[in-house]
């Protein structure tokens, strides 16, 4: 006795899949905003920092030294206007020189600008730090953008929401869950990839900036033809039902079973007229999603499959069908 299904339609995802890595979609390189040695530093890679915290503070003496000499020039080029000794765009020059060395002298201690995790701090105290000098990044981990390339043939449906899954490598769990966030009109004429960014939130901090995992864009739900998971075989790279027909149907397609025993079983009584048969079916088959594969040829709507007993069926041996449970 066999338990059988009848082939029905499902909806089915066309997904493409591929290797992307995680970025944040906010990265803050922080800089000196004037130069001179540290005095404290009170970050380390890995911190959280809100918005205002202090994070490293300077001795600036050089600055100060800079600051003294600029302001000496400009009170003797002022006394030198007043005399007439010397042109009013001298003395704006260095007006102007006395102005940046004094507002450099502001910049002593310099505070996050915003909220973040500390990236790579390539300082120390002690180290003398010059103006416009990049010393860490704030990653903005809650929210993660991947860039995919999916492609070309796939460009007529993509559309911008459609659901991004990623995956761990080697692993079937998905760990995220994003969405189309963008997607170039141009076309990558060396790959004949669309680049399509997806973003993922990040609200617990479980991905990271730089980490490289599975993606599936899933392009389109589509309705098509299924059987369970239960119902398919594979041999020798071929996929195969056990369809429950008639003698009529294994007429079409005897194979090897033996037909003219069968036909006088039935003739005898020893079968009844309705007998049904296990018809060893190829079948074309996609992949599989949800325990169902859909079926893209050699079956169609409402023919019944054999569910159990499928490593004892035979190409043409009667079987019996248990009827379905009733709730």
């Amino acid at each position: 006795m066999v338990q059988a299904v009848e082939a029905q339609v499902a909806e089915f995802t066309e997904g493409v899949d591929t290797v992307s890595t995680l970025e944040a979609s906010n990265l803050v390189e922080l800089a000196a905003q004037s130069g001179g040695r540290i005095l404290e530093l009170n970050i380390r890679q890995g911190d959280e920092v809100e918005a205002g915290e202090l994070l490293l503070v300077l001795d600036q003496d050089e600055e100060k030294a800079k600051a003294e000499t600029a302001k000496a020039n400009y009170d003797r080029y002022a006394y030198l206007a007043e005399v007439g000794a010397t042109s009013q765009k001298e003395l704006d020059r260095y007006r102007t020189q006395y102005i940046e060395a004094k507002s450099k002298l502001n910049y002593s201690n310099l505070s996050s600008p915003s909220a973040g995790t500390v990236a790579d701090v390539n300082v120390k105290v002690g180290d003398v730090i010059q103006q416009g000098q990049v010393f860490t990044s704030l990653v903005q981990n809650n929210e993660l953008e991947a860039r995919v390339e999916v492609p070309a043939v796939f460009s007529a449906r993509l559309e911008k929401g459609q659901p991004v899954l990623l995956r761990a490598p080697g692993r079937e769990e998905v760990i995220a869950i994003g969405a189309v966030g963008s997607i170039d009109p141009r076309i990558n004429p060396n790959t004949q990839g669309l680049l399509v960014t997806a973003v993922f939130p990040n609200n617990g901090g479980t991905l990271k900036d730089g980490q490289r995992l599975r993606t599936r864009v899933q392009i389109q739900a589509k309705d098509e033809l299924s059987v369970p998971f239960s119902a398919v075989t594979q041999t020798s790279g071929q996929s195969f039902v056990f369809r429950i027909g008639s003698i009529d149907e294994l007429r079409k397609n005897p194979g090897k079973a033996d037909l003219k025993r069968l036909e006088l079983g039935i003739k005898a009584g020893k079968l009844p007229a309705d007998a049904k048969f296990a018809l060893q079916t190829p079948v074309t088959v996609g992949e599989l999603e949800n325990d169902l594969y859909p079926i893209k040829k050699g079956l169609k709507l409402n023919q019944k499959v054999a569910t159990t007993n499928l490593l004892n069926l035979k190409h043409g041996i009667p079987v019996q069908v248990q009827p379905p449970k009733t709730n």
